[in-house]
């Protein structure tokens, strides 16, 4: 089961480093990261996808709380939250062209390169989203595709500023 950890973290060199050899010293596998500063230049949030059972995911939470600078961890699986991943994928987009927009049009896909061959779409969503228009893509013949990690913000005034203490239950 994939679980979605927002880490808010002290941003400081080398704490990401610290945090991404928590997961491998322990053994955790990572199916997603991204990293970014918040409104707050002191701070940085990390968002980490794990793949495993509640005791799994329980145990990563603890370890990453004896990281000195982790200030916060919101279990965004187990509240109420929005998450999204974004995508760049070429295709191939010869005479069947027409058929690639209008694909485009119904995930609501940007596209930011027009090639006489190739077009390359931008496409924000969750990772179901991405996974059916790249799906759709294929018989058009998919060139490349990159995707980011998943960010995620609980939904309404909770906010991991207002975290204390981490709660499993959340």
């Amino acid at each position: 089961m994939k679980q979605v950890l927002s880490v808010l973290v002290q941003n400081q060199p080398g704490v990401l480093v610290r945090v991404a050899s928590m997961f491998s010293r322990r053994g955790f596998n990572i199916d997603s990261l991204a990293v970014g500063v918040t409104q707050d230049p002191d701070y940085s949030r990390i968002t980490a996808v794990v793949c495993g059972d509640q005791a799994t995911v329980d145990q990563v939470i603890k370890q990453l709380d004896k990281i000195v600078e982790v200030v916060a961890i919101q279990n965004l699986s187990h509240t109420s939250s929005v998450t999204r991943g974004l995508a760049l994928l070429k295709v191939r987009a010869n005479e069947r062209r027409t058929e690639v927009l209008k694909l485009a049009e119904v995930f609501r896909a940007n596209v930011v390169d027009i090639q006489e061959n190739s077009l390359t779409l931008e496409v924000n969503g969750d990772d179901e989203k991405i996974n059916a228009l790249a799906e759709l893509l294929m018989p058009f013949g998919l060139l490349e595709m990159i995707r980011t990690g998943l960010i995620g913000l609980t939904r309404g005034d909770n906010t991991i500023y207002k975290c204390e203490e981490i709660d499993e239950n959340d």
